[in-house]
């Protein structure tokens, strides 16, 4: 079944005078479970596209259906309403708040619902036991190493429990053994959680991780690997 369904999807921005087309009538579909690598040179999209994904931008023309449901025209409040419940964000540079312990910072996403403390603290403790920090709950991102900064913000990216998780070169920032952690998890998310993952790397290494890999050039869908 398709949680990810994209027609004829455009976007461009106005620089001046000028029109930049940064995606051309995008057509595509990602099975629910599904582990996709999004590739291509810089400024061939990718963001963009992930952006549309993740409902955190609109485009200028086509369909945008995630999860059951039709992003186009949505409200900023409806359309935040819709992330909390469905999509978990990962990105290449971890943005903990400092003086939050990993707990805490894991806890972030549920301060939107209505759990209460003692539910919040438990859903975060349990998150971060699947990402394998439980013993570093207390700790402070300053006293964490890089890897298990990442590890602390994927644990706040499933924390509520989300349909997707929408990665932005989550290995970006990371060492090669350190990123192969990281991707080994992101594979246990997928296949023992259930969640559906788009990431968007550089790494051919990276993206071997996933089920099928697909190529932007020049803001078109040129190929795909599996």
């Amino acid at each position: 079944m398709a949680i990810v369904e994209l027609k004829q999807v455009s976007r461009h921005f106005s620089k001046g005078r000028q029109t930049v087309e940064v995606l051309d009538g995008i057509d595509l579909t990602i099975a629910e479970g599904d582990f996709l690598a999004l590739m291509g040179p810089s400024g061939s999209g990718k963001t963009t596209l992930l952006n549309l994904i993740g409902g955190l931008d609109q485009p200028s023309s086509g369909s945008v259906e995630v999860a059951g449901q039709q992003l186009v025209g949505l409200s900023s409040r409806k359309l935040a309403q819709w992330r909390s419940r469905n999509i978990g964000f990962i990105f290449q540079f971890y943005n903990l708040l400092p003086i939050l312990s990993a707990r805490r910072n894991v806890e972030l996403p549920l301060l939107l619902t209505r759990l209460k403390r003692k539910q919040r603290r438990r859903n975060a403790e349990v998150a971060l036991t699947i990402v394998g920090l439980a013993d570093r709950a207390g700790h402070k991102p300053g006293e964490l190493s890089g890897g298990q900064q990442q590890r602390v913000a994927i644990a706040r990216a499933i924390v509520a429990d989300p349909r997707i998780l929408v990665c932005d070169e989550p290995t970006g920032d990371l060492d090669r053994d350190t990123a192969d952690e990281i991707l080994d998890l992101l594979e246990l998310l997928n296949r023992e959680h259930g969640k559906t993952i788009i990431m968007v790397t550089h790494d051919p290494k990276a993206a071997s991780h996933a089920q099928r890999t697909l190529h932007l050039d020049k803001g078109s869908l040129v190929g795909e690997t599996a």
